[in-house]
Parts: structure tokens; C-alpha cells; sequence
């Protein structure tokens, strides 16, 4: 029997879905709700996943609420579009991840048993691994790489990959190593600022930065993490560097 707080959360998203809907109607709608697709989205899905990120480091829970609330919108948005011309829905998409969830439990919605963590996400993997129809040669480690590198933000993606060419004993011999070939991208950045197009200087930047991940993980630093620490480093700084301008 459904609680009196379930109850609640489905009448809520119910309404949240209402809503939505109305606001793609092209009867009344909101001209930019209306003119929104599955791509233009695509920077706000992003957005608001990182924002639900930032709350949750920074343990506020009204602000985790509100940016989970938003990220929400942008499924529910996502599954009223696809409705529109009849790809799939809500019910659709909450079936597949419960049916998912499922599945991928057998140790808690079946009979299996497993004695660590490690063999629940061992087994995870090959679930996984069979829902996708890989055999098991399958997936390769270069498969494996490719998904990080269409799914994930750049430096975690780079980071992953790295962590599963040093499994696969595809790595230097030691951090020396690595801070040679720092150096040599470095010159070779150089030469490309100064002697090739832009094309070329990207494609060095990108080995420079791919380099530094390579660094951070023998280090056994979070690069991602470092960066966004910068940042915030950065903006503090420059907000009292502003506050000082303005004062008369």
C-alpha cells in the first residue's frame, strides 16, 4: 500500500509534468519552451547536474533540493518533447531504469548472494556487459575508452581512460617518464603557437592537458577536483580584487 508521502511525491510530479506540458503547448505556451529541442538542452542538463554537485559538496540542503529540482525539469522536459511526436514518455523512461534496477540486484530482488562489494560490481558489469550483447571478449578496453570519451566532461573522461590504459599496462615505467613527455608537448605547444594553424595549436593543447592528467594520476590527485579549486581560488581573489576598485 502506498504511503502518505508517496502519495505526495506522485501527485507532485504529476503536477510538475502538467505544468511542463503547458508550457509546450503551442496554444499558450512559452515561446522559448517552445522553441527548445533535445540538443539546445543539452548545456542545461549539464549545468544543472554540476550545480547538484556543488550543493551536495556544500552540504546545503535547501539548495540541494532546489538544483535536484531543476535537473528534474530537464527530464521531464526531455520526455515531453520525445512525446510530442511519439518516441517515448515518462512512464517509459521510469520503467526502463526500475526494470534496470532490477535486474541488476539479482542479490536483493532474487535469489543470488554475494559476500562483498566487489562481487556485487563484478556481477554489475557482466549484467551489464549482457544487456548490451557483448560476449566475453566484449567489451574491449578501447570500447570501454570510447564510451568515457563520448560521455563523460573532459578531464574525468580523461582521467578514466588513463586509469584503464595503466590497467591494461599500457603506462610508463615511472612518473619520469611522464614528466618527459610534459616537456616535450610543452615544446611542441610552443612550436605549434608559433608555426602551425589553429587547428594544429588545439591539437597540442589537448596533448598538454591530457599529459597533466597522466600527472595528476600518478600523483594520485584529482584533476578535476584541482581545477575547480582554482577557480574558486581565482574568483575569491578577483572579488576582492573588485571590492577595492569600487570603493571610493
Amino acid at each position: 500500500m502506498m504511503s502518505n508521502s508517496e502519495s505526495r511525491s506522485l501527485i507532485a510530479l504529476e503536477q510538475l509534468i502538467e505544468v511542463v506540458a503547458k508550457l509546450r503547448d503551442p496554444d499558450g505556451g512559452c515561446p522559448w519552451d517552445l522553441a527548445q529541442t533535445p540538443e539546445t538542452l543539452i548545456p542545461h542538463i549539464i549545468e544543472e547536474a554540476y550545480e547538484v554537485a556543488d550543493a551536495i559538496r556544500r552540504g546545503e540542503k535547501e539548495a540541494i533540493a532546489e538544483e535536484l529540482g531543476d535537473l528534474l525539469l530537464q527530464v521531464v522536459i526531455q520526455a515531453q518533447i520525445a512525446s510530442e511526436t511519439n518516441q517515448f514518455t515518462l512512464t517509459e523512461i521510469a520503467n526502463g531504469i526500475k526494470e534496470k534496477l532490477i535486474r541488476r540486484h539479482p542479490h536483493v530482488f532474487g535469489d543470488v548472494e554475494f559476500n562483498s562489494i566487489d562481487e556485487v560490481k563484478e556481477n554489475w558489469e557482466k549484467i551489464k556487459a549482457a544487456e548490451k550483447g557483448e560476449t566475453a571478449k566484449t567489451p574491449t578496453v578501447a570500447s570501454k575508452m570510447s564510451r568515457y570519451a563520448s560521455t563523460l566532461p573532459p578531464i574525468a573522461a580523461g582521467m578514466k581512460i588513463s586509469q584503464k590504459a595503466a590497467e591494461a599496462s599500457f603506462d610508463w615505467d615511472s612518473v619520469d617518464g611522464v614528466w618527459d613527455k610534459f616537456h616535450e608537448e610543452m615544446a611542441e605547444f610552443e612550436q605549434a603557437l608559433k608555426h602551425e594553424d589553429q587547428a594544429a595549436q588545439q591539437s597540442e593543447l589537448g596533448d598538454i592537458m591530457f599529459v597533466l592528467i597522466q600527472l595528476a594520476r600518478w600523483y594520485g590527485l584529482d584533476a578535476s577536483s584541482a581545477l575547480q579549486g582554482t577557480n574558486q581560488r581565482f574568483v575569491e581573489r578577483f572579488s576582492l580584487v573588485e571590492e577595492k576598485c569600487d570603493r571610493p
